[in-house]
């Protein structure tokens, strides 16, 4: 049993614990980016809750796992992040914008309901990295953690739109 009391009062004075024992202010840049990445990793949860093709469902749920090592990784300072994971975020994003018609314009978010769940989590995938990025101004971070959340936003964008083309909503285009 990893977690067997959930309740600690540690901190109640505005701190946090690393994995490896070090407070921190919850303030802290480190602090900031495990958030948005655990943010994220739940905003994948509710889009997961929604009926969506079988394949995008199986690269969210590795995606899901990916991010909670990543925020793992952000808990451990010095600890790697395996580059593999951002090979295969590439394979995908290959694969499934082949399908899709080019873009001519920009699309403003919405569509299905799945769709725009996943814009909200592309959103905060770019709060993530620019989350991760501040760390990094001030800590030794490894770049395949900003990398990773960089296309995962990349991927997310895409998934929007296969989750609208699968439902048969049309993508609303910006108009200037």
């Amino acid at each position: 049993m990893r977690l067997s009391k959930i309740t600690t009062r540690t901190g109640d004075d505005g701190t946090t614990g690393l994995a490896d024992g070090t407070r921190l202010p919850k303030h802290h840049p480190r602090i900031a980016a495990i958030g948005s990445v655990d943010e994220l990793n739940s905003q994948i949860g509710l889009l997961l809750a929604e009926p969506i093709p079988d394949e995008i469902r199986a690269e969210l749920l590795r995606i899901q796992h990916d991010l909670f090592d990543l925020g793992g990784m952000l808990a451990v300072p010095g600890a790697p992040f395996d580059g593999a994971k951002l090979a295969r975020l590439d394979g995908a994003i290959a694969r499934h914008n082949a399908s899709l018609p080019p873009l001519k314009e920009f699309i403003l978010p919405g569509g299905c309901r799945a769709a725009a769940l996943c814009h909200v989590a592309r959103s905060v995938a770019r709060r993530a990295e620019r989350d991760y990025l501040q760390l990094q101004q001030s800590e030794t971070c490894t770049l395949a953690g900003l990398h990773y959340l960089n296309r995962l936003s990349d991927l997310l964008f895409v998934f929007c739109r296969q989750l609208n083309l699968a439902a048969g909503k049309q993508e609303t285009l910006w108009q200037r």
